[in-house]
């Protein structure tokens, strides 16, 4: 497993790390056991990277990763948590009491002094441009609330604001081959500012697993069943903002593309995970072999699979089925 600087923190992270949000809710129902053993492989495949968030599960996600971390002294293991979802995405919410409020329930949730990384979880644009969101960051840096910070994002242009703030340790955007946007303009600018990128929703939801079909169906508090057109969030967070019947067809696509014996989303990790300036990719994970098989996919990185061949298809899949459709929105 690659391990990659956290920005300018001094951390290290593995370049394949966990994202959470099935572990907490959202995805239908995951036991504490089932969660527990999903955060057990990952860490023994070499992954130390859990992302989560306050909201996943209204803090369950954080609990569990708190219980097992609390388990396994010495661990090496970086906690990336989100906040500011658990009010209403107005800019006058986002205000020093309340980070302080959010930040030290995610303490308690995760038993720890000092949060690792905390991310503003894709706030409004307006949030994101004003200088008094990161003094009031800063200051919970200053008393050792937050170790360090940084910003989930929607779109490309939130990311180039929160890219240009000199304290900022971290972007999180959705980056996979539906989604080519950030490669123009937000990862330069990462690797020129010295500040790492995580690239989330990476096998868009699940429609680039290669599993499903179009029968295939969703529990009823999965989003992806009920936010497909935007209902409860932002359209972009499931199916990264694709038509389940066009983004089967275009998966189907990548999938021919590959070579005997490589499957289509251990391609589309290492494929994310080579582009230059990605920092980190956190696939979720619902058991232990699928954790176990996403962080092997970081070896593909150095095992001789022709990357820039698959990076060919996944453009040219993009210009005639995608591009229309996503790049304009986000």
């Amino acid at each position: 497993m690659q391990h990659r600087p956290l920005g300018l923190t001094g951390r290290q992270i593995s370049a394949i790390g966990l994202g959470t949000w099935q572990l907490g809710g959202n995805w239908g129902e995951v036991s504490e056991s089932d969660a527990r053993a999903v955060l057990s492989a990952s860490a023994d495949a070499g992954v130390n990277l859990f992302d989560t968030a306050d909201v996943y599960g209204d803090g369950r996600s954080e609990e569990i990763i708190g219980r097992f971390l609390a388990d396994r002294p010495g661990h090496d293991i970086t906690v990336a948590t989100k906040m500011g979802r658990r009010a209403d995405q107005v800019p006058e919410n986002y205000t020093p009491e309340n980070f302080r409020t959010w930040t030290d329930r995610s303490r308690a949730n995760l038993g720890v002094d000092t949060l690792d990384l905390v991310q503003l979880h894709c706030p409004p644009s307006a949030v994101i441009e004003t200088g008094t969101t990161y003094d009031a960051l800063d200051a919970l840096v200053a008393d050792g609330t937050i170790a360090a910070y940084g910003v989930s994002v929607e779109t490309c242009q939130q990311a180039l604001d929160a890219i240009a703030r000199p304290n900022v340790a971290n972007v999180q955007i959705i980056l996979n081959p539906f989604r080519l946007k950030p490669l123009e303009e937000v990862l330069p600018a990462a690797v020129a500012a010295g500040v790492a990128i995580f690239a989330r929703v990476p096998l868009a939801s699940g429609l680039l697993s290669g599993t499903y079909t179009a029968d295939t169906t969703f529990a009823a508090d999965d989003h992806r069943t009920f936010n497909r057109h935007g209902e409860a969030f932002d359209k972009g967070e499931t199916f990264s903002g694709v038509d389940f019947d066009h983004g089967l067809a275009a998966a189907q696509e990548l999938a021919t593309a590959l070579p005997d014996g490589v499957p289509l989303p251990a391609a589309t990790l290492a494929w994310i995970a080579s582009r230059p300036g990605v920092t980190s990719v956190i696939p979720g994970a619902r058991n232990p072999a699928q954790a176990t098989s996403n962080a092997r996919a970081g070896t593909l990185i150095e095992d001789g699979f022709d990357i820039d061949a698959f990076d060919a298809a996944v453009r040219d899949v993009y210009d005639r089925r995608i591009r229309a459709a996503v790049h304009p929105h986000w």
